[in-house]
């Protein structure tokens, strides 16, 4: 009986340890799993959720946001004239709060600047949607494929959990969950031979863009002492030259010596500073991407003091002692940032990866990819190398670039089903990151992740064998930018139209280099001349009808014997008026020479090119009859 009881008794023990595993082990079942709940991460997970997809975030800190709000950076580079998509509804929210768009432009170096503290408010309201969960501090353990399904083992507040999810997006700030998983990446400088950019280097290295520990500091008042303890190491000439502010980018670089300009480079609302400042400020150059957890945690100390060195610097020597850290931004023990401000990653090696020439010439290069293009920016190339003398000096001064989009294939792994990369990891050169990596771009990359992991789950296939045009029509409607037009503004009845024409390259935009913000317009009330108009239809038409244009503008009749010369159908002047007159195109007669917008209206009308199906380089697939019946 003591036998039998004992068997009984350890095998009851052995099931109770086995359903106390199990509980501790419960597993979480989700379409779309995103590691990081940074800026890309976040708006994936607003976009896909919106989509009607069940969305998961794993985010090891207490806010939404990463480089936004988690690492300081709130003082937004570029885009002011692109409202994309969650970028726009993002920055509304600022204006509503803070009153108007006077009310965050308090720093010179942007238009938009905003307490980090709200704007982790701001997405975590953006976030509240019914298909979108966040696990805050919680950190991947592991993940592995089984069939088609993810097994993601997570730290849930000191709880392991085991996810299974379709789709994983990789929106880590140093893309370490594509390092976990062995996909092929770039970490550092490119050779010019290997990219054919001819301000790379000759050789390839991996050196990365200086890292900031970003500060945060308040202002308490003319006569208030806020100086801190003098930090280990402080040597006041490495600061000497911080209070020069001539413009990096202006090949005029004599110093312009201005200390009280140099703090108001960041201001934020409510006498709030944001020190994040490169001419021999706290940047600092520390590559720890592929160092552990420990390791980079260690690493970081040194950035973290070197930032309260200069915060010293500021207060004893340029006066500034009125300004303190601030006490009400980040819940942190030392009151500073949870993390520091990357500005370099790795790179995915992806179905495509977009290049300086694809950015600086997009529609004469060999592939089309502006096609394929998914998010948008105009920041000028910026990269910080100051701290590091091993840097190859490139004079990014020279580099001119216009207003550029990012590729969809940038975001997809060659080999590797089932995971989209986000953030900064996305496969550009190491030059296009210096474009790419800014607040706005990422945001709408993260948005185009959510978008392609959304679209996957729900037409069951993988993101590299996905309809491009099904994730750029679901971004439209979430009124984000395809083309970096910044002249046919979301709120524009014309905007879905010239976003799909200009996507297909029949009626291009002109690029130009301009300041810190670069453009493409695309001109909608301008005419266009014959010629200029067939040679865009020829790029897309493979077998379009040799026609003679003239350089005359187009009227109504020549562009109805060109449309029934593609349609292979006749479709008749009378046809294109009554069109026009239906979508109060007014005044419009035979000789009357067409805008662009009413050009993209009639293109998209009859022949609606946008749904011709395309490959990750922007080549027309085999093209189909998708012409329309509609007279």
């Amino acid at each position: 009986m003591n036998r039998i009881f004992t068997k009984s008794f350890l095998f009851s023990l052995v099931l109770v340890c086995f359903a106390t595993i199990s509980m501790a082990q419960t597993n979480y079942k989700t379409d779309v799993i995103i590691i990081g709940g940074g800026a890309s991460g976040t708006t994936a997970a607003i976009q896909s959720a919106r989509m009607g997809v069940k969305t998961l975030v794993i985010e090891e800190t207490e806010w939404l946001g990463g480089m936004l709000t988690s690492a300081g950076v709130s003082a937004i580079d570029g885009n002011h004239n692109m409202p994309s998509g969650l970028w726009g509804e993002f920055r509304q929210h600022l204006y509503d709060y803070y009153g108007g768009p006077k009310a965050v432009e308090t720093g010179w170096v942007s238009n938009t600047l905003f307490e980090p503290s709200y704007g982790n408010k701001t997405l975590k309201a953006m976030a509240q949607q019914p298909n979108l969960s966040v696990w805050y501090r919680s950190s991947l353990l592991g993940l592995s494929k089984h069939g088609k399904v993810w097994q993601v083992e997570v730290n849930a507040k000191g709880k392991k959990q085991i996810v299974e999810a379709k789709i994983v997006i990789d929106a880590t700030e140093l893309g370490d969950v594509m390092a976990r998983l062995k996909i092929p990446y770039r970490v550092g400088m490119d050779s010019r031979y290997d990219t054919g950019e001819s301000f790379a280097p000759e050789k390839a290295n991996n050196i990365i863009q200086d890292l900031t520990y970003v500060v945060v500091l308040k202002d308490f008042g003319p006569n208030a002492n806020k100086t801190i303890k003098k930090p280990e190491g402080y040597d006041p000439k490495e600061f000497d030259c911080c209070c020069d502010v001539a413009d990096p980018a202006s090949h005029d670089q004599t110093p312009k010596i201005d200390c009280s300009q140099m703090i108001t480079y960041g201001k934020l609302p409510n006498n709030k500073y944001m020190i994040n400042w490169p001419k021999c400020g706290n940047d600092i150059y520390l590559n720890i991407i592929e160092m552990s957890e420990s390791e980079r945690q260690q690493a970081l100390k040194k950035a973290k003091l070197h930032s309260l060195r200069f915060i010293y610097h500021l207060q004893t020597k340029l006066g500034f002692k009125n300004l303190g850290i601030a006490d009400d931004e980040f819940p942190t023990a030392d009151r500073l940032p949870m993390i520091p401000y990357h500005r370099e990653s790795r790179r995915l090696d992806g179905q495509v990866t977009l290049t300086l020439n694809d950015v600086t010439s997009p529609y004469t290069q060999k592939t089309a990819l502006y096609r394929t293009g998914i998010a948008v920016g105009d920041y000028t190339i910026d990269h910080h190398h100051l701290k590091n003398p091993d840097a190859p000096q490139i004079d990014f001064v020279k580099i001119k670039v216009p207003s550029y989009n990012i590729p969809l294939g940038a975001l997809v792994p060659k080999n590797v089903d089932g995971i989209i990369v986000a953030e900064k990891s996305i496969s550009v050169t190491n030059i296009v990151a210096g474009a790419s990596r800014l607040q706005p771009v990422v945001l709408g990359i993260g948005q185009a992740a959510g978008a392609l992991a959304a679209t996957a789950v729900l037409s069951n296939t993988e993101p590299r064998e996905i309809e491009i045009r099904a994730v750029q029509n679901a971004l439209l409607e979430s009124n984000a930018y395809l083309m970096p037009f910044i002249d046919v503004k979301p709120t524009d009845p014309s905007f879905k139209t010239i976003q799909k024409i200009g996507a297909t390259g029949i009626l291009k935009g002109t690029g130009i280099s301009y300041k810190w913000a670069n453009q493409t317009w695309f001109y909608p009330e301008l005419p266009i001349n014959e010629w200029e108009l067939i040679n865009g239809l020829k790029s897309f038409y493979e077998s379009f009808a040799e026609m003679h244009p003239s350089g005359n503008m187009v009227n109504t009749h020549f562009a109805a014997r060109t449309i029934s010369a593609i349609a292979k159908k006749e479709i008749s002047t009378g046809q294109l008026l009554s069109y026009l007159k239906q979508h109060e195109f007014n005044g419009v007669n035979e000789q009357t020479s067409l805008s662009r917008r009413m050009l993209a209206h009639l293109i998209e009308h009859y022949l609606n090119p946008f749904e011709q199906r395309i490959d990750f380089t922007g080549k027309i697939k085999k093209q189909s009859n998708n012409l329309t019946n509609n007279n």
